[in-house]
């Protein structure tokens, strides 16, 4: 089943026309990293604390979708959409707003994401198992904590941590294998796949600025002034993101899901784990 499952999103990713951009065939996205999660692995019932109560588990989200017919949850499956090289390259020459091939990616490229969502629970409920996008179940929603500030009911990143895809970073962005500048998506299943290791020593062993404080790039890159050594200042970043970025450039890109994303780009850490992945050393980045 994990070879299917493997098999399936890189072929999507890589052959489906939706993932190119509406006036060239370049792709919006480059090959997934896949990654699996038991769906009892106690992260998810620590993320209700970490995160905050109203975070699901996989067997909640499953339950509520399939009632009593609901198997058992048994795998979270993950995927990390890495944004391409020429995207990353458009969006680091910008100091204020995002490039416009970003913000499409953010916009088009995520209704891609939604598509592959769509596939994988297909794929998945046609092989005779149960199946669902936590996304697109109905069950997902922003949440505003007092405690942790902008969260929802479900987070694709964390889902991604656990399933050893990579750590967190000082601006709150998920670096992997393939870098910080990317999408992540999950499905719940009750078939069952083995887990995908985590191979970190902690939640942001991949951050320069936490392994040895030897980084920072990420705070000089934010035009809204939202990232600072003491970290991610969430409602600044959502003001400048949904409110200039988008009364700016929203109506010349043709899109009001821009995304700013210039923290993700022109940084250490935009195409690839600076930090290792696990390794307690450095390791060099390439295109």
């Amino acid at each position: 089943m994990e070879s299917v499952i493997r098999d399936q999103i890189v072929s999507f990713v890589l052959e489906s026309p939706d993932n190119r951009f509406p006036d060239c065939e370049q792709p919006y996205f480059e090959e997934p990293l896949i990654g699996f999660a038991a769906a009892d692995d106690p992260l998810f019932s620590e993320y209700k604390k970490v995160i905050g109560p109203f975070h699901l588990t996989p067997r909640e989200i499953m339950k509520n979708s399939y009632g009593e017919r609901a198997g058992e949850a048994a795998t979270v499956i993950c995927w990390i959409l890495p944004i391409t090289q020429s995207t990353r390259e458009s969006n680091g020459r910008e100091e204020v707003m995002p490039s416009r091939p970003w913000a499409l990616t953010r916009a088009h490229g995520e209704h891609f994401n939604t598509l592959l969502r769509m596939r994988v629970v297909e794929m998945l409920r046609f092989a005779g198992a149960q199946a669902v996008a936590p996304l697109l179940s109905g069950m997902w929603q922003p949440v505003m904590d007092p405690r942790v500030g902008m969260a929802s009911t479900w987070s694709e990143r964390h889902a991604a941590y656990a399933a050893g895809l990579g750590t967190f970073s000082l601006s709150d962005g998920f670096i992997t294998d393939k870098g910080i500048a990317h999408r992540c998506g999950s499905v719940i299943t009750n078939a069952v796949v083995t887990p995908t290791g985590r191979s970190c020593s902690d939640p942001w062993s991949n951050c320069l600025f936490f392994r040895d404080g030897s980084c920072g790039v990420c705070i000089g890159r934010c035009p809204a002034g939202a990232i600072s050594r003491q970290g991610h200042d969430k409602e600044k970043c959502k003001d400048y993101a949904y409110g200039e970025v988008r009364s700016t450039v929203g109506e010349l890109y043709g899109v009001m899901e821009t995304g700013c994303g210039l923290c993700q780009t022109k940084v250490p850490c935009e195409s690839c784990s600076p930090a290792g992945t696990g390794t307690g050393e450095n390791k060099p980045c390439s295109s």
